[in-house]
């Protein structure tokens, strides 16, 4: 198991870095988009280069999932990809990773017994609960931020931008969210909710469907695409796994059993998506 984890100082924190940005690693990776996007396998912006390589890369990507993925990888025991090399030009972000041997949990989740599922969803609780150990960045600690202690990157949160905040605390993450509403009636009732005592963030993947826990046999062997990581309220990792898409919905029934049910922010949640749709 890792050891003890002291945070970053908070003034060192301002944008994620890039990783391993050489001149001729750019060269190369750029090379490789260039020629090979068209010919190799791919999975919407990633290539699959050999059998242990792959690029992810396009506007829509972003240097905290670099960020973020090395930081696990190297303090704790959860299994992410492995990264070579990350940088930005212009507009577009190039992240070069380990190219993780597994299937997509929800590939085969029905044909399981119980027994396999009770065995895989208890490795992904403890992993859970790991990630919630993770300090935060010295001076955040009731802040809402990305592991580097900047932006947060969501787009499914309302607004012109995907990058948000950081923010303060909780209560300002939360005004972000609802902007300047109306006061019905279901509104006053979550203004009410998200404005009671909150504890203090914690460590959240933020999108912890079937589709980005990769496992072999009975074994999670990865959990990828972290792009929305970082310190969010408590309630964060149990409502946004609740979004199911049509191709997770059977996820909705095993939630409860990694992550403790949290029924009323749900409903909170809820009221929010409605008046102010992050979708």
């Amino acid at each position: 198991m890792p050891g003890a984890m002291k945070p970053v100082p908070a003034e060192t924190l301002t944008e994620s870095p890039s990783i391993n940005n050489t001149r001729l690693r750019r060269f190369l990776v750029l090379a490789a988009v260039k020629l090979l996007k068209r010919i190799l396998p791919s999975h919407g912006a990633v290539i699959f280069i050999a059998g242990k390589l792959c690029i992810k890369f396009g506007p829509l990507r972003n240097l905290p999932e670099a960020s973020t993925m090395r930081f696990i990888h190297q303090h704790t025991s959860i299994p992410v990809p492995k990264v070579y090399c990350a940088f930005e030009r212009k507009g577009w972000t190039y992240i070069v990773m380990e190219r993780i041997d597994g299937e997509m949990l929800g590939s085969h989740w029905g044909e399981r017994s119980n027994d396999s599922k009770t065995e895989i969803l208890e490795q992904l609780k403890k992993m859970i609960a790991e990630m919630r150990n993770i300090p935060p960045p010295r001076g955040q600690t009731q802040g809402i931020c990305n592991i580097d202690g900047g932006s947060i990157w969501d787009s499914r949160l309302p607004g012109t931008s995907m990058c948000h905040g950081p923010f303060k605390s909780v209560h300002d993450f939360h005004k972000h969210l609802r902007g300047d509403p109306n006061h019905y009636d279901e509104v006053s009732k979550l203004i009410a909710l998200q404005d009671k005592a909150w504890p203090p963030p914690v460590f959240t993947h933020g999108d912890l469907s079937s589709l980005n826990v990769l496992v072999r046999g009975d074994k999670i062997t990865g959990i990828i695409d972290w792009e929305t990581a970082g310190w969010y309220p408590s309630y964060w990792e149990y409502t946004t796994a609740s979004q199911v898409s049509p191709m997770n919905y059977f996820w909705r029934e095993e939630i409860d059993k990694f992550l403790d049910p949290m029924h009323e922010e749900l409903e909170m949640e809820t009221i929010r998506q409605k008046y102010f749709g992050d979708v």
